[in-house]
């Protein structure tokens, strides 16, 4: 058991929603934050079906001590939907994975999966602007990590994704906010780039198919991952054996968990 702050009825309620909810690992690192900083607050999780999401949402309109949630699988996309405001980010994207009460009960969302990622590798001292980048995939995660890119300042985005129409309808929500941006949609060879991200789920388990043509890396190339479990992903092992530099996927939620105290006013 780790050490929490007594709860009191001055406690501030922060929450996590997911379904099933038992696999996630955000509330010991807000709940650290939290004692770092010294405010009286503490998440739990709620475990809330889809079909129920709406009813709860306005209940937290409601719940007076309750500051603000962390949104994951399945409710990013309902819950954008339900917020009174969200960032163009998120609107664009289509997806929450923050949300805030505010004093009058509306919920502000936004997305802050693709900041976490970039202030990751910022952390890692290094930059992304003006650099080439090749992320694979075009859902989830990937959609955050492809606008924070192009925020960020890279100088060109290739986009690869296995169901080509979804990179391409990627590609257009990008120019729709940023309509200077050189965003292509390209293939499994990452050639050419100066980073490359795999931003899909594949690396996961041992027999998955690889995100991209590993065989393609050269040494000049960074490699990042936004998988956690395994650290070292078959394409990691890859890009090492290639001469790459690697950055692991466990510095995006570091960096996201501390964006998130922010984001609740922690």
């Amino acid at each position: 058991m780790t050490e929490t702050r007594e709860i009191t009825g001055k406690t501030r309620v922060l929450g996590i929603l997911a379904d099933p909810i038992a696999h996630v690992k955000a509330p010991p690192g807000i709940n650290r934050i939290a004692r770092q900083r010294d405010r009286d607050a503490v998440m739990v999780p709620f475990q809330i079906s889809p079909e129920t999401l709406p009813q709860f949402a306005d209940a937290l309109r409601n719940l007076k001590s309750f500051d603000g949630a962390i949104i994951t699988v399945p409710h990013k996309g309902p819950m954008a939907a339900l917020c009174d405001e969200v960032s163009p980010s998120a609107r664009a994207i289509g997806a929450v994975n923050v949300i805030r009460r505010e004093p009058d009960g509306r919920l502000i969302g936004d997305t802050l999966d693709g900041l976490g990622f970039v202030a990751g590798l910022t952390v890692a001292g290094i930059s992304i602007s003006g650099r080439s980048a090749y992320l694979a995939g075009a859902g989830g995660a990937a959609n955050a990590i492809a606008f924070a890119l192009v925020d960020g300042g890279v100088s060109k985005l290739t986009l690869a994704n296995r169901t080509r129409a979804k990179a391409e309808a990627l590609r257009e929500r990008i120019l729709g906010l940023y309509p200077d941006a050189n965003v292509v949609v390209g293939n499994s060879d990452p050639s050419g780039h100066d980073l490359v991200v795999n931003g899909t789920s594949l690396g996961m388990r041992p027999d998955d198919a690889s995100p991209l043509d590993a065989a393609r890396l050269t040494s000049d190339m960074i490699v990042a991952e936004v998988i956690m479990e395994p650290a070292m992903t078959p394409l990691l092992i890859s890009a090492e054996t290639a001469g790459c530099r690697i950055h692991l996927g466990k510095p995006m939620l570091d960096q996201q968990l501390e964006l998130m105290a922010d984001f609740f006013g922690l």
